[in-house]
């Protein structure tokens, strides 16, 4: 799993129909300590996550699994990367953020 900030949403006029009822947001990875660390990247919302948060996600297979436990009508869901927690605060050699 790794860290994100939600940082824009996507808007598809067209997806595939095994994601056509998901919300897609653009993340941006962080570090520990809230610093950007990566590429934006585009994430299926599993947990109603908004503008500003700090996530946590998956990528590759797993990102898929929460998808098909929450929507089992579509076993082939094509989802590279997903949301699967909203993160309430980190704490750090004492410290909390």
């Amino acid at each position: 799993m790794h860290l994100a900030r939600v940082i824009g949403t996507v808007h598809a006029t067209r997806k595939d129909p095994n994601v056509e009822s998901a919300t897609m947001l653009i993340i941006e990875p962080i570090d520990a300590q809230k610093k950007p660390c990566g590429q934006p990247l585009a994430a299926v919302d599993m947990v109603g996550a908004g503008f500003g948060e700090i996530v946590f996600f998956t990528t590759a297979y797993e990102a898929v699994l929460p998808w098909i436990a929450k929507n089992p009508q579509y076993k082939n869901a094509l989802i590279d990367a997903g949301i699967i927690g909203i993160v309430d605060r980190i704490d750090l050699a004492g410290r909390s953020s």
